[in-house]
């Protein structure tokens, strides 16, 4: 009966929560250009901001479950769908699959805090403090070239790499997942107005006289 009540309950929680971005998600269908540039919302990612001596008990096992913890900046540790990006010594951000936070039947805040055991850190759940875009296509590093300061060339920046910057004028955490794939995650009192910025950056790539 518990089982069922769960289920039931989870099946709600999908229905009625609504995304940062949801209202832009007909812009960001219709301003993408396929085989160019392509923007969407990935939704309601579980999240945690991990803060942690990775030296510590309490960072190994932390680092045990979810795959590791970065040591160097821009560095990701993945395992399994669980990525964690570094954010500083020993800060960090873990991000992986929806269905695994709590609310949704999965387990992984709970373990989080549970590997933690006491020990000297923090584990933060912050699955509604950002959403996360994904820009990808040939296209993508020269819509972020127009409002960031890093240095995105690929010879710098290089996929598997994640550091924090500003785009368009907003805070955000860039993570280039592969060649042409990133991963852009804004807090979600920004997410509109980032999202309205990379569909104007987008646009000229819509044009036929673009090649």
């Amino acid at each position: 009966m518990a089982d069922t009540a769960a289920l039931e309950n989870s099946k709600k929680i999908q229905t009625l929560r609504k995304s940062p971005a949801s209202i832009l998600g007909t812009a960001f269908e219709t301003g993408s250009v396929a085989g160019t540039v392509e923007l969407r919302e990935v939704p309601f990612l579980t999240m945690a901001g991990l803060r942690v001596d990775p030296a510590s008990d309490a960072g190994r096992r932390l680092g045990t479950l979810t795959g590791g913890l970065p040591s160097a900046s821009g560095d990701v540790c993945t395992g399994g769908d669980t990525a964690v990006l570094w954010l500083g010594p020993s800060e960090f951000m873990l991000v992986a699959s929806a269905d695994s936070h709590e609310s949704l039947g999965g387990d992984l805040p709970g373990a989080l805090f549970e590997a933690l055991a006491g020990g000297e850190g923090q584990v933060v759940d912050l699955s509604a403090n950002r959403t996360t875009f994904e820009l990808s296509g040939p296209r993508a590093r020269s819509v972020l070239e127009k409002g960031c300061s890093l240095d995105l060339h690929p010879r710098v920046f290089k996929a598997g790499t994640a550091l924090s910057t500003e785009i368009g004028g907003i805070p955000a955490i860039l993570w280039k997942t592969t060649e042409e794939s990133y991963r852009i995650f804004p807090r979600a009192s920004f997410a509109e107005f980032l999202g309205r910025w990379l569909l104007d950056a987008m646009r000229e790539y819509a044009s036929p006289e673009v090649p």
